[in-house]
């Protein structure tokens, strides 16, 4: 995925794609094509983390466990109708090699099992598809117990019993994140094989067959084998743990040469890591002859490399350690291919390794052998490598001791309709004439400031022989502070206060930091017209009453008659006051603005005579001969004090926005100006739907 950022401009950008090839090992594999563009509603409940596997839900409607027993009973081994042992289940396109044939895993080799002592990344070889995405991603999985053990459940279930030959049905199921649910999979033990080995990922041992059986179930997901031929990481730590992904570009970010840059990223992927997350890094390659190209240091461009420790390394031998406090940032990865490794400072046999005790090697799990995996600092890793996925695994689980996040999660849906109105297919900002038809959402953030994490993700679309590739649509969303008050959609632009890249990626994910007030997401295709569903996520620390904003304007009802109806919009913004009431102190003020009934009121500036508020209300207005009043009063322990007022017409013609007026008293219709002025800046218009 690529993680450059997005103009932060009116002009949308269409950003390229960091897409993962790997490495064809047999001269007949089909060639990658890198020609693709480079570049919810219900909130869900308390405690996520600690249900995230509950509720799976049977994939195409195969019940695993009624599939099993159907089996034993009729004494056969399974075959999926969904997935047969055909050609249509290896290529969406093109026409296949050599004859592959299709074998069980006990016509392979004797005592298949789906573990040979344990699991490990170190089982993992990618094979004739371009998908070392994929295989990266598994490796990190397999350095995660708890993780691995939900997306293969009941393991000890599921493996060979050499005792029990008659209870094997040939027949398995895994469990995969997808679209905002957990699916169960079901499949077959029949794999794709030439000259009797496994053509796509395989085990260093022969009779392990944990990970040919975990990619045969991602590749009936993704529609056939050829599907997973190139990718992006990111979709497979998402699919393997429910979590969020976020990219980090590592060129654009300067953090090779930023060493305090350098050292907070370290923290937070360290501390990514030790809460279980998984990561990924990568090396862009910006030509087709960069794919896979090898570099002097060892490491190769396009290909992506699972880490699998993160920690401070202790240097230093004996007592020493025990004063010397210098620590090192190191990173642990793996290459896919099983082999091929960095061979720079702190490679498996360089002179570095002599400034760490043997003890701190050994708990480092340091090997020296060709088997893919090495260290290197994290210095080094942000200067040789581009680009760094972090899998977050958000946790919302009341009772931890980490940071407890609340999550909204909202499915939606990009719909064409003729009628400007009903249609929810608009494109990005460029496109202004129909941008706001996009679908809205409104959330809060209720803190001062908050951090906020915003994911998008779009259906993912299956590659087949019928429907073709599944492509990905460009997409992204912006964020627009608004209103306190408001209850319906956006109709022009207001503050833009966050946006996304927009990218063809399969999801986009964006952090934040924003302060206290209301907020809009509107997620866009980059082209109007485009449809396709979606699923937005959002954490906050505090609850953010995140919800779709459906009308456009006050409904009418059968009451509209008699209480009447509004007659016009009027939108208040409350810049700043000056030279307010003095006192023994500064005054810690606020603003309250009124209208029919309904009101606004800002936080408390404290401790100034000159406050900035910047507080928005939007009003619909019954009467519009009745004036807007916007009052400011000084926050006090016992009572709060009076500093004066304005009243408004806010009258559609009035042509001039900008206002800076004198505070004026209470008095019963007779003015009498206040010490003070306060600039606002309104707009009115007889259209409801102009704001």
């Amino acid at each position: 995925m690529a993680t450059v950022k997005g103009l932060r401009v009116t002009v949308c950008k269409l950003h390229a794609n960091l897409w993962l090839g790997g490495f064809p090992r047999a001269p007949w594999s089909r060639p990658r094509t890198h020609s693709a563009l480079r570049c919810l509603v219900s909130a869900s409940p308390p405690g996520t983390a600690a249900t995230m596997f509950s509720g799976v839900k049977p994939y195409e409607n195969q019940n695993y466990s009624a599939l099993k027993r159907a089996c034993l009973r009729r004494k056969v081994l399974f075959e999926d109708p969904n997935f047969p042992a055909t050609d249509d289940s290896l290529y969406y396109q093109g026409a296949p090699g050599p004859a592959v044939r299709w074998k069980r895993p006990k016509d392979i080799c004797e005592d298949p099992r789906l573990f040979v002592d344990g699991i490990s990344s170190h089982d993992l070889h990618q094979g004739q598809v371009g998908n070392c995405w994929f295989v990266a991603a598994c490796s990190s999985l397999a350095s995660r117990e708890a993780l691995w053990q939900k997306v293969i459940p009941d393991w000890k279930e599921q493996e060979w019993d050499p005792k029990k030959p008659d209870a094997y049905a040939g027949i398995f199921h895994f469990h995969f994140w997808r679209f905002g649910e957990w699916v169960d999979v079901v499949i077959d033990d029949r794999l794709p094989t030439v000259n009797n080995q496994l053509i796509y990922c395989h085990s260093s041992s022969r009779n392990e067959f944990w990970c040919a059986l975990v990619e045969k179930a991602y590749a009936k997901l993704a529609g056939c084998y050829q599907a997973l031929d190139g990718g992006n990481t990111a979709d497979a730590l998402v699919d393997f743990t429910g979590g969020v992904s976020e990219p980090i570009d590592l060129t654009e970010g300067g953090f090779a040469h930023d060493e305090a840059k350098r050292n907070e990223l370290f923290e937070r992927v360290l501390k990514v890591h030790s809460r279980g997350g998984l990561i990924s890094a990568s090396i862009k390659a910006v030509t087709a002859e960069d794919m896979e190209a090898r570099l002097a240091c060892g490491l190769v461009k396009g290909h992506a490399y699972a880490i699998t420790d993160v920690r401070k390394v202790r240097l230093g031998h004996g007592l020493l350690t025990l004063f010397k406090s210098e620590k090192l940032d190191m990173i642990r990865l793996r290459n896919p291919w099983g082999e091929r490794e960095w061979n720079g400072p702190w490679s498996d046999t360089s002179e570095e390794w002599q400034q760490v005790s043997k003890s701190e090697r050994e708990k480092m799990g340091m090997t020296v052998q060709d088997d893919g995996e090495f260290w290197m600092t994290f210095k080094d890793l942000c200067q040789y490598f581009t680009d760094i996925i972090k899998c977050r695994l958000i946790n919302t689980s009341y009772l931890s001791i980490h940071k407890t996040w609340e999550e909204a999660r909202l499915h939606g849906a990009w719909t064409h309709h003729e009628d400007p109105h009903q249609n929810r297919s608009g494109g990005c900002i460029n496109h202004k004439d129909t941008f706001f038809q996009n679908p809205q959402y409104i959330f809060d953030v209720k803190k001062p400031e908050d951090e906020v994490l915003i994911c998008i993700q779009q259906r993912p679309k299956q590659s087949t022989r019928r429907g073709g590739k599944g492509e990905n649509l460009a997409i992204g969303f912006d964020i627009y502070q608004v209103e306190e008050n408001r209850q319906y959609r956006m109709h022009s632009l207001q503050h833009r206060a966050a946006s996304s890249i927009y990218i063809n990626s399969r999801s986009v994910f964006l952090r934040t930091e924003q302060p206290e007030g209301r907020y809009v997401i509107i997620p866009t295709t980059f082209e109007p017209g485009h449809t396709g569903e979606f699923l937005l996520r959002i954490f906050t620390d505090v609850p953010s009453s995140c919800r779709e904003l459906r009308l456009d304007e006050p409904p009418r009802s059968c009451w509209s008659s008699l209480c009447g109806y509004p007659q016009q919009v009027t939108q208040v913004h409350v810049l700043a006051a000056a030279g307010l009431k003095e006192s023994p102190s500064e005054p810690n003020s606020y603003v309250i603005i009124k209208c029919e009934g309904d009101k606004v009121r800002s936080a408390v500036q404290k401790g100034t005579s000159k406050p900035e508020y910047n507080v928005k209300g939007i009003f619909y207005r019954k009467k519009p001969g009745q004036s807007i009043t916007i009052q400011i009063w000084n926050h006090r322990v016992l009572k709060d004090e009076f500093l004066g007022q304005v009243c408004l017409k806010a009258d559609p013609d009035d042509l001039q926005a900008l206002h800076t007026l004198r505070l004026q008293d209470r008095n019963n219709g007779q003015s009498s100006d206040l010490p003070g002025t306060i600039a606002v800046r309104v707009l009115s218009s007889a259209s409801l739907r102009a704001i």
